[in-house]
């Protein structure tokens, strides 16, 4: 059985150290530099609360899912052994490991949050590694987490990195902003939930390309210009809109608004 120390308490750290927990996978402990929030979790996976400052469990594999900017320094700080050390970020190298010799990546493509534990099984997770010890450890924890499981270098990992942000952080924010106006005119912004959950399985069921509609999709010009118009006083939402636009309506033969 595949021993795992989990390093990390935030978003990441508690959906994949729930799965794990919750598989034939042994997650020997959760380690973090924040010792209150590492309490907390270690309680709720029912695991070890791990010191990093002190001597770590034997493992076999160390899973970093810490922020970005963190890993480097996290991964440093590890005394070096034949665990293999891997991180969870997707648009990040193996070089951000050195100078530990068996290096990966394990990399969920889904939007993590706290809350309810999520079922990873259907999730695809992303894969990379440094050598062929490494490679396969990964490969067994990823098919041991979900049933979709794909071997990527840094090059595609960045591109479905960058498709990820555009499908899933871009349209959250282009939704908050949609509420905001909805707010400014002291309506509920619960108005647009069923459109976003019954575009979203449209997209997901039939594609982008069947699920878009709107007026730059019909190439209503007229209806773009007066939207433009009632954005006159929020010039950044007034340009984002006015540049989607655009390339929707080229994209569909109607040139530009």
């Amino acid at each position: 059985m595949t021993r795992i120390l989990l390093i990390g308490t935030g978003r990441m750290a508690y959906q994949l150290g729930h799965a794990i927990a919750h598989s034939k996978l042994d997650l020997v402990g959760v380690a973090g530099r924040n010792v209150e929030e590492r309490e907390r979790l270690a309680r709720f996976l029912d695991r070890k609360s791990i010191d990093l400052t002190k001597p770590l469990p034997a493992v076999d594999l160390v899973l970093v899912a810490v922020s970005d900017d963190a890993i480097a320094t996290v991964a440093a700080a590890l005394r070096t052994t034949d665990a293999v050390v891997a991180h969870t970020a997707g648009a990040m190298g193996l070089d951000v490991l050195v100078p530990h010799e068996h290096r990966g990546v394990l990399w969920p493509i889904q939007s993590l949050s706290h809350g309810a534990p999520m079922d990873l099984s259907d999730v695809p997770m992303v894969l990379d590694a440094s050598d062929d010890h490494a490679r396969k450890l990964l490969h067994s924890v990823a098919s041991e987490l979900s049933e979709v499981v794909l071997e990527l270098p840094l090059e595609q990992r960045q591109r479905v990195h960058l498709a990820a942000v555009l499908t899933s952080n871009m349209a959250v924010w282009l939704a908050r902003e949609a509420q905001r106006l909805l707010r400014e005119q002291n309506l509920p912004p619960s108005l647009l939930t069923p459109l976003w959950k019954a575009t979203a399985a449209k997209a997901a069921t039939f594609g982008p390309e069947q699920a878009l509609t709107g007026p730059a999709r019909r190439g209503d010009t007229r209806t773009i210009q007066h939207h433009l118009d009632l954005l006159t006083s929020d010039p950044d939402l007034r340009a984002v809109y006015s540049l989607l636009s655009d390339q929707i309506l080229r994209a569909y033969g109607h040139g530009k608004a």
